[in-house]
This record gives C-alpha cells, sequence and structure tokens, in this order.
C-alpha cells in the first residue's frame, strides 16, 4: 500500500511540473478540497523547489500516512542519515505549541512504530513561513532531536546545519519505503480511526498480536453469519491477557456491524464507566474535528446523539429493556469487560433502592433480553482473567450459570482457557458442563498483549509479582527493562521529574494508586478525591483536571481497560509484602484492619494487577518512607514492601 500521495527523489521533483504534482495530491485526497488546501500544497511545493536544489541527493514525500493517529505527515525528506518529519504551516507567523507537539508526535510515531525509523535520526522541522528567524538547539536523544524551527527563507540553512551532525551513512529509500510497520494505538485513538472508518488491520501492528487479532475477529464474524443463517441465538465469550486488544476487537465488531449489516444495529456495552465516558468524548471531539479540518460544520450535540449510540452503559441498556418487553433493536451485542457484570445479590439490591423487583443476575437478564429475539442474535462477552476489582461482581460463572439453567438453546463458542486456566472458571462442575455442551475456538482467545509496544511480557512479570515469585519476575525483568523500563522510588518528586523527562510530544503522563490506598493523603496522593474520566485522559497540561498535571491520581476504577504512556504508580500498605507473603488490609476509621475474606484479598491482588499494566512505556513505583510518629504508616511495611519489589529487580531512582 503507497503511504504518501506523491513520493519522488529530489532531482526528479525538482524538474517535475508544479501542476501535475498538484494534481497528484488532489487525486489521492479521500475529501474534496478546498481552496485552502491547494493553496497550501502550491506554496508548499514551490517552497520546497526553491530549498532543496543543493540536496537533490534526497528523497521527498507528501501526505505521509500515520494511521495510528488517522493523520497525514505534510512532507518526508530522507537526505543521508536523516528522516526529516516537515510540518508546514503556510502563512504562519508563529510556531504554535500544538504545531510543535503534532511534529513531534509524528517523529515518535515513526520512532516506535515504523521498523525502518527505529534507529535513525530523526528530526521534527516545523516551518511557520511567515514566522521569525530562531536560534535553534541541535540536540539528540535517542535519536531524535529537538524540534527545528524555520520559515520559508531559512529552511535550507537549517537543514544544512543539521546534516552537521551526520555520520556519513545513507538510509535507502526503497528498503526504508518496504519497511513494516506496526502501529499501536491506545484504545481511545483505535476507537476514532475505528469510527473514521479505518479498518483494525490499518491500525494494528503486523506481528503475531495482530494476527491474533484479526483471526479473533473473523471468527466471531463467522459465528454471527452462522447465527443468522441458522435462525440461532448464539453466545461468545472472548478471553485474552491483560492488554491483548479485547475491548479493540469488541469495538471493531460492532463498528463493522454497524455500518455493513445496518439491520443488526450492532451496540458496543460496557459496565465501565469511565472507559464509556472517555471513548464517547473522544470521538464526539475528533469527529468535531474532523469536521472542522475539512469544512463541514457539525454540532457537538448531533455528535454526541450518534457516539451515545454506538457506545452505551450496560446499565443503561439495562434499564431501557426493563421497561420495555420487546426485542431490543440491536441483534448483535458487545458486552466489555463482562466478568464485572452484576451478581443476583447486588442487581436485586440496586434495583430494590430504585423500588424494583428484581431476581436476576445481570448475566441472566441481558442473555434474557437479547433472548426475546424471534429469529437469531449474538452476545459477545469480552472476559478479562483475574480483573475482578469490585464487590458485586460476577465473574465468568454467572454467565455459564445461566445458560445452563435457563437457556439450553443458545450455542455457546468459548476459548479453551476458560477450561485450563484458574483466572476465568474456578467452578470444575461448570468447566465439565462448557466441555461438553459448548464449542472450543482457539481464536476466542487473544494471548499477545498490544498495550506496550515496548514489551509484551509485561502482563507475565507482573503475574509472577503478585504471586510472590520474585525469582522468576526478575528473570522476566531482565529480559524487558531495556524496552520497557520499570523502577522505583521513595522520593515523590523524583517520581514527577521522570514522568515528565520521559515524555515526548503529547505522549500522556499520570499518577495512579490503589483506592484502598488512604494513607497516602499525607503526601498529596488522595485516592477518595474523584476525577472527571473524560478530563483525565483526554485534555492537555494546562488544565489541572488532567492526567498531565500530575494533581489528581487514578484508581483502578478510573483507569481499568484504558491506557497512558507513562505511569507512577502510588503504592500503600493496603498491599504490603512481608514474611515471604503478600498481605491484605483496609484503612477502616483511623486505623488499618486485616483483611481474611478470600474474594476481598482477590479484589486487592486484582486491583494491584490492573494498576500495574495500565503503562504503555514505562511504569515508575513509589513506595513511600512512612512515618515512625503516624501509627498508620509504619515505616517497616513499607520498607518490606520495598525490598520485595527490588528483590524482583526493579532498580531504584
Amino acid at each position: 500500500m503507497t503511504r504518501s500521495y506523491y513520493s519522488n527523489s529530489v532531482t526528479d521533483f525538482l524538474i517535475d511540473d508544479n501542476d501535475k504534482i498538484l494534481g497528484q495530491l488532489i487525486r489521492n485526497h479521500s475529501f474534496a478540497t478546498e481552496n485552502l488546501q491547494r493553496n497550501a500544497w502550491m506554496r508548499q511545493i514551490e517552497i520546497l523547489k526553491a530549498t532543496l536544489i543543493p540536496f537533490k541527493r534526497g528523497t521527498i514525500y507528501f501526505e505521509f500516512s500515520i494511521p495510528r493517529m488517522g493523520k497525514r505527515v505534510d512532507n518526508i525528506l530522507l537526505l543521508d542519515d536523516f528522516i526529516f518529519v516537515m510540518e508546514f504551516k503556510v502563512g504562519e507567523s508563529e510556531y504554535q505549541k500544538h504545531a510543535i507537539e503534532q511534529t513531534v508526535d509524528y517523529c515518535l510515531d515513526l520512532q516506535n512504530f515504523h521498523q525502518g525509523s527505529h534507529y535513525e535520526k530523526i528530526v521534527p522541522l516545523l516551518i511557520s513561513t511567515k514566522a521569525p528567524n530562531i536560534q535553534n538547539k541541535w540536540e539528540v536523544e535517542n535519536q531524535l532531536l529537538d524540534p527545528i524551527f524555520a520559515n520559508q527563507s531559512n529552511l535550507t540553512e537549517n537543514i544544512n546545519q543539521t546534516l552537521r551532525l551526520s555520520n556519513s551513512t545513507k538510509i535507502d529509500p526503497i528498503q526504508w519505503e518496504k519497511s513494516t510497520y506496526k502501529p499501536t494505538p491506545t484504545i481511545i485513538e483505535a476507537s476514532q480511526a475505528l469510527y473514521r472508518g479505518h479498518s483494525v488491520t490499518e491500525i494494528s501492528r503486523s506481528d503475531s498480536g495482530a494476527i491474533n487479532l484479526t483471526k479473533t475477529t473473523e471468527c466471531i464474524n463467522r459465528i454471527i453469519e452462522k447465527s443468522k443463517t441458522s435462525h440461532s441465538k448464539s453466545i461468545c465469550f472472548l478471553t485474552g491477557v491483560p492488554g491483548a486488544g479485547k475491548t479493540l476487537a469488541g469495538l471493531n465488531i460492532a463498528n463493522e456491524r454497524r455500518k455493513a449489516h445496518e439491520d443488526e444495529n450492532a451496540v458496543f456495552l460496557s459496565g465501565n464507566g469511565p472507559l464509556v465516558y472517555v471513548l464517547r468524548e473522544a470521538l464526539v471531539r475528533d469527529e468535531v474535528l474532523q469536521a472542522k479540518e475539512n469544512g463541514k460544520k457539525l454540532t457537538k450535540k448531533s455528535s454526541v446523539i450518534k457516539a451515545n449510540a454506538f457506545i452505551q452503559n450496560i446499565h443503561h441498556f439495562r434499564d431501557d429493556n426493563l421497561i420495555s418487553l420487546h426485542a431490543p433493536d440491536e441483534k448483535v451485542v458487545v458486552f466489555d469487560e463482562a466478568q464485572r457484570a452484576w451478581t443476583r445479590e447486588k442487581a436485586a439490591s440496586f434495583m430494590k433502592s430504585k423500588g424494583t423487583d428484581f431476581h436476576m443476575s445481570e448475566p441472566e437478564f441481558l442473555i434474557d433480553v437479547m433472548n426475546r429475539h424471534d429469529n437469531y442474535c449474538t452476545i459477545i462477552c469480552l472476559i478479562g482473567g483475574g480483573q475482578e476489582i469490585n464487590t458485586g461482581e460476577a465473574g465468568l460463572s454467572e454467565w455459564i450459570l445461566a445458560l445452563k439453567n435457563h437457556y439450553p438453546n443458545w450455542i455457546i463458542y468459548y476459548s479453551n482457557m476458560i477450561t485450563n486456566d484458574k483466572d476465568y472458571l474456578g467452578n470444575e462442575s461448570l468447566k465439565d458442563w462448557l466441555n461438553k455442551t459448548g464449542n472450543s475456538e482457539k481464536e476466542l482467545h487473544l494471548s499477545v498483549s498490544v498495550r506496550s509496544f515496548r514489551s509484551e511480557k509485561i502482563s507475565s512479570f507482573v503475574h509472577k509479582l503478585i504471586e510472590g515469585n520474585a525469582n522468576n519476575a526478575k528473570s522476566i525483568l531482565t529480559e524487558i527493562n531495556n524496552q520497557f523500563p520499570i523502577l522505583l522510588t521513595r522520593d515523590f518528586s523524583v517520581a514527577k521529574r521522570w514522568l515528565r523527562k520521559n515524555a515526548k510530544g503529547t505522549e500522556r503522563i499520570g499518577i495512579i494508586g490503589s483506592s484502598g490506598g488512604r494513607r497516602l493523603r499525607p503526601l498529596g496522593i488522595d485516592v477518595k478525591n474523584e476525577i472527571t474520566a473524560e478530563d483525565w485522559f483526554l485534555n492537555d497540561a494546562r488544565d489541572v483536571r488532567s492526567s498531565q498535571y500530575l494533581e489528581l491520581v487514578a484508581t483502578e476504577f478510573d483507569i481499568q481497560g484504558l491506557e497512558i504512556d507513562y505511569v507512577c504508580l502510588a503504592w500503600d500498605i493496603n498491599f504490603y509484602f512481608k514474611n515471604g507473603e503478600w498481605n491484605y488490609q483496609s484503612f477502616e476509621g483511623t486505623k488499618w484492619k486485616g483483611i481474611v475474606n478470600e474474594i476481598n484479598k482477590s479484589y486487592i491482588r486484582n486491583s494491584y494487577r490492573v494498576l500495574m499494566t495500565r503503562a504503555r512505556q514505562g511504569l515508575i513505583i513509589f513506595i513511600p518512607n512512612g512515618d515512625q510518629l503516624d501509627q498508620t504508616r509504619p515505616v517497616d511495611l513499607y520498607d518490606s514492601t520495598y525490598q520485595f519489589l527490588s528483590s524482583c529487580g526493579i532498580k531504584t531512582i
């Protein structure tokens, strides 16, 4: 697939007809081209022809695709051993902050996801054509230069100055173009790209993780089509390791079926409130922005209505279908994090508070709602193993029980991990029943984490650490720490400096902690201070509500199913290591109280599992020193936890 609208050697570009180049750009542009865009391209062509005369050995690309971001770089210039990423602001008299960040983001995308760019020097070059001359700094860190600022008059001079850092090698443009692109979008970026019309193959890596994801999508589509032709009702249980792309797979299925099969009216449902709010707001902001950039008018209100129909809160779906006894409009329903659906007891208690008699678990009721269809329907349940983090979450067993006891005609499809791994289903009799009754499909398990493109072994490391197995954890960390830094500190200010130093462009940083970490408050980390998820995940560093401001802390309930680039995990002693094992406690009133209930222990364990797998690029764990004068912050418990994490190979800064 050609990733640019126009490309050529600089030698041939210089003699190519301007109108011919413009025509090719217009033909490849998917939207109606406004005069503003035509004029910008023409001015760009003129400036580059005047600039590149001394650099005929290079290769130039116009409108180079960055699918992960759903954007195109104005120009890429391959010259000697440099990749110049050029963003033009025609007629602009300033170097705007958002333009600088955008240019750096393009560079980071190439460096992280484009194989041919991994080890090359990359130059973010912002050209504001009418801006003043500025003194640039030619500094390189990890093969990425500081942003270079140029105008239409000094562009040649700035390129020449950059080439002084050359090591006299050359990038082969043919090999560079052929290099594999392995994008790993955040779930926010992925949802925006899918909503815009990109396919999952465009925004996914082309390695084992993406192959797994593609096969899973094909498998689920086959199951839906089979149900459709045989007029049957089916349910799929899709499992996966943390960060393997379960939510992405679900969004993709719902989006595909919604667009290509309008009679099905597919919908994506989640009981994860923050995820719903963040994704909806992200889709709305992006759609309004895209419309504006393409010269169209779109009100936020009309975009909100559309986004709300695509992504719904599972509890609202439940309540709507309590009022009506008719079959819902949707025939394909994706339930995200289905293990978090409510037990009968929790659902009954909640509905009683609303004046309604209710005697079903949420899984049973949701199957019952879809069972109202006369012909076919399909439910896709996305299941995270070992991720139940709240009292009253039913887990997978409640879904299986409902099917076994009430819906014998439903056809069940599941991955063999459900019957092989205790993290998914602990009840042996239910496993036996599922083996006899259901259809095992290996494609219904996503086995490779794609959340962190730096390393796919993060979840394995976290699993061993939470098991208390320091030696195995250390062995895994030795393999991954060069690609994915995991560090320890006893100084909160050091953790915040590390986050700010590592993040480039609009890469996201933030502080997270367990909802049970109540004695972090003396250090300014208040897990009880609720955040607005949309602001925390989407707003920029100027907003005090944003994660970037490093003031508000997100808990496991806020961040489950989402991720950011660099994370500081503030670790409290609700989960502490002593005498060779993990210990569990909750803070009640003025003191800590030990936890003996195994289910409640699992919630704390799972909350730290969730928190430790939220970072895409790096994690720093802050463990306070405690305070000898404060009985609620005993020094020895913080120290023993710190010592265990150190024994897992995590280095201290």
